[in-house]
């Protein structure tokens, strides 16, 4: 029976650690994600005592959630973001970069992947 015991915990423990690893997991992005990325103004900032989010408009702007939280509250930021500045343009088959009503870029949907993770990803 003891032998059995520690089997079991050993597999618990590594079903509790795939399972963290699979929540902390940033979601999978599309080719066009580069493209608006270059745009966005959150980034990821590697420091010494870890990952930071910081906002290249705004210099006091830092945050720095723990590694668990880390890329779903960037991608959170990212939304938002995404919501007032992305405008997607059927007519021309193009996604708008917009900022306070000027348009700043338009990038041409390449595939049907790039429109879906646009509506998935940015909820627009």
């Amino acid at each position: 029976m003891k032998d059995y015991l520690v089997l079991v915990l050993g597999v618990g423990f590594l079903l509790l650690a795939f399972n963290a690893y699979q929540d902390a997991k940033p979601t999978t992005k599309a080719a066009i994600y580069k493209e608006i990325k270059k745009y966005s103004p959150y980034y990821l900032d590697k420091r010494f005592g870890g990952l930071e989010i910081l906002n290249r408009e705004d210099r006091d702007f830092k945050e720095k959630p723990n590694n668990m939280e880390i890329f779903h509250r960037f991608e959170k930021l990212e939304k938002e973001w995404g919501k007032k500045h992305l405008q997607i343009d059927i007519d021309n088959n193009s996604l708008k970069i917009v900022d306070k009503n000027l348009t700043i870029k338009i990038i041409p949907f390449k595939s049907k992947r790039d429109i879906e993770f646009i509506h998935k990803y940015y909820g627009i």
